[in-house]
């Protein structure tokens, strides 16, 4: 267990044992929770996992539901949330059950459990990987790195190798290519590197895609059931702060059109892609909102507060982290006590180790 693993792990103990958590909670709760999640599907063994973050087992999903349900929370659809916040707190706790993508294990994994748990879920799903016509960048950045002793990656009119010949090598060439696509270039630009990467190294993208996201008929297969709400999440999952005004409005509708076109209704809730401050900004909110959606969220870690209320174009998410499966930390999340520390923590002078602790337990998800 690494460093900062061991940091959070420590937090969560001192949370739990000291009752800080259930302390705070009159204050930090809010009144309910919205839950992200991406794939579901048994651990895998490989050692360069980059990507572990966004994966989380069924055993561990079905805790989560059970311990969510054990705190008091009803687990209810989106549209019921959204009901709920803008008529106020009352006394009821909720909790949504929420997933990114549209990977094909949400519904040959996750549906059966929630199913048998008469748990209501959605899925965002992303059209363009659904057409096999976007890129899964960041699946395929950890397919070429882990396949591979070095990665010949041409930057800034220089061209050279970035070895990957160790967990260690192929980390931290995960960690600064992703660095360099996601804050440094274009989100088109982006593309076209792992495009021209995917060629150079032999890696079929579009297969990819195909491996991992269902087809249209596995998403109106999984639409047909009243439990499951499909939500939208853009055609090409572009970030869609740094596209201009023209090209982020173009993603969502077009991602919106195929979903109507393909399910036979207008999905009404939105999630950005990325979902971190240097992804989503409040033109974005004002696009979504002209459209017409109810709502979307964000990656934003936190618990829903009266704030959101008056705002369900920003709604905070509370992600169920595939490197901390422990139902405990189910606990934890529901009292929001570790968001409020982590927000602490931001603003406080380094040096106390909770804010590379905290930073490290909300990633950037794709």
């Amino acid at each position: 267990m690494g460093i900062q693993k061991k940091s959070i792990s420590r937090a969560f103990t001192i949370l739990k044992r000291t009752g800080i958590g259930r302390m705070l909670a009159p204050i930090t709760q809010g009144c309910g929770a919205i839950f992200m999640m991406h794939h579901v599907r048994p651990a895998r063994s490989d050692d360069f996992q980059p990507n572990r973050h966004l994966e989380i087992t069924p055993e561990f999903l079905r805790q989560a539901v059970e311990r969510i349900r054990a705190n008091g929370y009803d687990i209810i659809s989106l549209d019921e949330a959204v009901d709920l916040l803008k008529f106020g707190y009352g006394n009821r706790r909720y909790a949504v059950l929420t997933f990114d993508d549209g990977y094909r294990d949400n519904l040959e994994v996750a549906y059966p459990v929630l199913k048998e748990l008469d748990a209501p879920f959605t899925v965002f799903v992303t059209t363009g990987l659904v057409e096999r016509s976007t890129e899964l960048w960041w699946v395929a950045l950890e397919r070429l790195i882990a396949s591979n002793d070095e990665i010949m990656f041409t930057r800034a009119g220089e061209t050279g190798g970035l070895s990957c010949r160790t967990v260690a090598e192929k980390t931290t060439t995960f960690n600064k290519l992703t660095d360099y696509l996601t804050l440094e270039v274009g989100e088109l630009d982006q593309r076209k590197i792992i495009r021209a990467l995917a060629e150079k190294h032999g890696l079929d993208l579009e297969a990819l895609a195909g491996e991992f996201v269902m087809s249209w008929d596995e998403v109106r297969k999984l639409a047909a059931d009243p439990l499951v709400t499909i939500g939208s999440h853009t055609r090409d999952h572009f970030a869609l702060a740094r596209l201009d005004d023209s090209a982020a409005r173009k993603d969502v509708l077009t991602g919106l059109k195929a979903l109507e076109d393909n399910l036979g209704r207008r999905p009404k809730h939105f999630a950005y892609p990325y979902g971190k401050s240097h992804a989503v900004s409040l033109r974005d909110a004002d696009i979504l909102r002209d459209i017409g959606f109810a709502s979307s969220v964000t990656t934003l870690p936190g618990v829903l507060q009266s704030v959101n209320a008056r705002d369900p174009m920003m709604l905070p998410r509370v992600s169920l982290n595939g490197g901390f499966q422990d139902p405990a930390v189910v606990d934890q999340y529901l009292t929001g006590a570790p968001f409020a520390l982590y927000r602490m923590a931001r603003w406080a002078v380094s040096g106390f180790g909770l804010r590379s602790g905290f930073s490290r337990l909300f990633p950037s998800t794709r």
